[in-house]
């Protein structure tokens, strides 16, 4: 059990975020088809009837993904409550979260029955209504005792938003690929950017409410974790609007007869999905940490900020591995049983959940790989503009990620082989060390393949886009990734670094994602964007302490 709650917190995190995802596609589906799919079916000709099946498909499989991920996060959640409280399974179903979630289920699990059989839009409706409201009653909303009507509807405004706007894309991205005459696709253009006004708007609106009472001050944006990662939605946020202010202005060369604006539409979609997804998982991380309000104490000061971000040269020197922490106690345990002629103990068991301390070689042994992995990222940033100015000789440049990821598979967790007492698959109960072995993961995935596409013209469309998307993949994961630091304050600052090379990272790849996909010019912008991404990323990784 104590493996299982370990690990409960940071999958809970990424099965919220499914969740989220999978709620906002069915809701933004369901508002598609009611706003736009049924009332312009006459204008789309025989292709209507396609778009509207096309669409329900979106709802039904958006709402069979809610259920499942909902399903599993309140039987996670169940398991912890009867494992470590010794609750019954009745008594866990009279909980609020546990009553939120089922009618989640219940409603979404109505919307995928009830898809093939053309429901009254005014039924769907009220489903995706239910689900909205049992959504924004499992938020840091429900738990408040001030304010809190406000802060329910702030959090159902919120989350209608993102489905009108974020949640809806699929089923145009689909109509879009459906219709081929240059009046539908204005028409429809023109409907689903006032949806996405109105989305917008009630995001802007509800988020400035929910940020009033949950952060408070400017202090508590930069000073909690809770601030950092809503400073990290509103980057993205961001993001999104500059890519839906492209589409915005497409649409209107739409008037001008322009139907070459359709790709351009199409492609800045695609990206706006992968971004809002971010989004979500951003969102799902907020659940685990406590609004900034409620930390009075605590909080990282300015000032902290500016002296652990003051540029220093970068450590490229490495101590001894015998003498950080948990090699110096196991030696010393080691040692104490000899004399006592017994069995030596372990200095640390994987997934017992301990925090051990560190000291000021454990810190520079971490600034050691931060900086060394920003040397490899920036040579890698800097061989892919050299690329994309025409140097054929640096097309080679992905197999530095193979470097990198070698670097960081042996150095990254160094109480684990081949130079670590604990096993491979044993440490793999450590929550830290299973997201750092994903990320090696992820590097050696999208370097290999990228390679091919780079040294060889593979002309595998789909192999292309692996590099982009395991690359977006990576920046979303590291929103989610977690830390095993005692002191709340340390946690925040490692926060405010991992939290730009997350922001970078999917910039770069849904940069990279739009080279690809976009004809000139607007792909050769993007192709300069993506690797000076990289280089920002390894400058952020040189200038990275620990104390």
């Amino acid at each position: 059990m104590s493996l299982f709650v370990d690990l409960f917190g940071y999958f809970a995190i990424i099965i919220h975020g499914l969740a989220i995802a999978g709620q906002s596609v069915a809701v933004g589906s369901v508002l598609f088809l009611v706003c736009l799919a049924r009332p312009l079916g006459w204008m789309a000709g025989a292709t209507g009837g396609a778009v509207e099946d096309d669409t329900l498909r979106m709802i039904g499989w958006g709402a069979l993904g809610l259920v499942l991920a909902e399903a599993l996060r309140l039987g996670l959640d169940a398991a912890i409550l009867i494992g470590t409280v010794d609750l019954t399974v009745a008594e866990v179903l009279t909980a609020a979260f546990a009553q939120a979630g089922l009618v989640k289920i219940g409603a979404a699990l109505l919307l995928v029955l009830l898809t093939g059989r053309r429901m009254p839009g005014i039924v769907m409706i009220a489903l995706s209504l239910a689900i909205l409201a049992a959504g924004a009653a499992t938020t840091h909303a429900a738990a408040r005792i001030n304010d809190r009507e406000i802060l329910l509807a702030a959090a159902m405004a919120h989350q209608f938003g993102a489905a009108l706007w974020i949640g809806g894309i699929p089923a145009f991205i689909a109509a879009l690929a459906r219709i081929e005459e240059q009046a539908a696709w204005r028409l429809v253009g023109e409907r689903f950017s006032r949806l996405s006004m109105i989305g917008v708007a009630c995001i802007l609106a509800s988020g400035g409410v929910m940020s009033w009472y949950l952060i408070g001050d400017i202090p508590g944006v930069y000073g909690t974790a809770y601030g950092v990662m809503v400073a990290a939605k509103v980057a993205l946020f961001l993001m999104l609007l500059a890519l839906g202010y492209g589409n915005f202005r497409a649409v209107h060369r739409l008037r001008r007869g322009d139907v070459g604006k359709v790709v351009r539409l199409k492609r800045f979609a695609e990206a706006e999905i992968g971004i809002g997804f971010s989004i979500f998982f951003a969102a799902a991380s907020l659940t685990s940490v406590p609004p900034s309000v409620d930390l009075g104490a605590d909080r990282v000061t300015l000032q902290e900020i500016v002296t652990r971000n003051t540029p220093r040269l970068p450590r490229l020197e490495s101590p001894d591995h015998n003498t950080l922490t948990l090699p110096a106690l196991q030696a010393r345990l080691d040692h104490e049983a000899m004399l006592a002629a017994a069995k030596p103990s372990t200095a640390f068991v994987p997934g017992s959940g301990e925090i051990m301390p560190i000291n000021a070689e454990d810190i520079a042994w971490s600034e050691y790989n931060h900086h060394w992995s920003g040397l490899f990222v920036v040579a890698i940033g800097l061989l892919a503009l050299l690329n994309r100015a025409g140097v054929r000789q640096a097309r080679h440049w992905p197999l530095v990620f193979l470097a990198l990821a070698g670097f960081l598979f042996v150095r990254s967790d160094p109480e684990v082989w081949p130079i670590g007492p604990n096993g491979f698959w044993e440490s793999m109960r450590d929550v830290e060390v299973l997201q750092h072995k994903f990320f090696v993961l992820l590097i050696l995935l999208f370097g290999l393949f990228e390679w091919r596409v780079r040294a060889f013209g593979w002309a595998n469309r789909g192999a292309a886009l692996v590099f982009p998307l395991v690359t977006a993949i990576g920046g979303a994961a590291l929103l989610t990734h977690s830390h095993a630091i005692a002191n709340i304050k340390d946690q925040v600052l490692v926060e405010l670094t991992h939290t730009p090379l997350a922001l970078a990272g999917i910039a770069a790849g849904w940069a990279r994602w739009l080279e690809i996909r976009l004809d000139p010019p607007e792909s050769r912008v993007a192709g300069w964007v993506w690797p000076v991404c990289f280089v920002l990323v390894g400058v952020i990784l040189l200038l990275y302490r620990e104390a």
